[in-house]
């Protein structure tokens, strides 16, 4: 499926992504790319930001890596002080690293819940943190990757759910306070989205044919369809709207925690 924009909506726009070498953050990458935006990689791995970033440049696009963990907040630190010293601004922040897996709650060690707190919740703030100072010198945006589990009660996902519910809340505080200096703060939750590790860690093999039996749209969603929710938000056509999280779904919110409970054989 292709979505159509009108061209170059974030002409003269500097956007930095996290989890920006795989995934989800990797086609956000390149689609603010595609509509103008110089753009900052960020990721643990380097060979896949700079494949990633190879893509952006033989498209004609500009893009830049820093390899850091987002659990590092002085290394975060200095991958958005680097791509202003490249770029020469800041507009534009998406929140997408993460980690996950499932795990019933009896089995799930205080280090793999932490884990995923530190990465996912912690990881946020601590990428809208170090943006602050920058964002706020002429107003900006900022978009995080969260999930449904945020909302709907789900086994196996008590740690993901916690920290995803944490980035609602973080979303809405922050679009609070940093209103008044011009920074909208919003969140995109997906569903099920075909390609990603998520999907193959969450639900393998015939456990993926069964979810997308159940998604009220009858398939799963595409990573361009998550990068083009952001893209609307960030871009002018969102430029009224914060605090906000968008359900690109296909509906499985509606569903609860169905499919989950079949693999625990309820």
């Amino acid at each position: 499926m292709q979505t159509v924009f009108a061209p170059n909506l974030l002409a003269g726009k500097v956007a930095l992504v996290t989890g920006g070498g795989s995934g989800i953050g990797a086609g956000i990458a390149k689609l603010f790319a595609e509509h103008g935006a110089k753009v900052s990689l960020v990721g643990r791995t380097v060979q896949k930001l700079e494949s990633v970033a190879g893509e952006i440049a033989a498209a004609g696009g500009e893009a830049m890596v820093h390899a850091a963990d987002v659990r590092d907040f002085a290394l975060l630190d200095e991958a958005f002080a680097a791509t202003v010293k490249r770029f020469g601004r800041l507009d534009l922040l998406v929140n997408s690293a993460a980690g996950n897996f499932l795990s019933p709650a009896a089995n799930l060690s205080a280090n793999g819940f932490r884990a995923v707190i530190d990465i996912d919740l912690c990881g946020t703030f601590n990428a809208c943190r170090a943006a602050f100072p920058h964002l706020s010198k002429q107003g900006g945006s900022i978009v995080s990757i969260t999930a449904t589990q945020a909302d709907v009660p789900t086994p196996l996902q008590v740690h993901a759910g916690a920290a995803k519910a944490g980035i609602a809340k973080l979303t809405r505080d922050l679009a609070l306070e940093w209103g008044r200096v011009g920074i909208r703060v919003n969140a995109v939750a997906p569903g099920p989205i075909e390609n990603t590790e998520g999907m193959s860690r969450l639900a393998p093999g015939t456990t993926a044919d069964s979810l997308k039996k159940r998604v009220p749209l009858q398939r799963y969603g595409t990573i361009e369809e998550i990068a083009a929710a952001v893209l609307y938000l960030v871009s002018p056509a969102g430029a009224y709207v914060t605090g906000s999280t968008l359900l690109v779904d296909g509906g499985t919110s509606l569903i609860g925690a169905g499919p989950f409970l079949d693999m625990m054989g309820a």
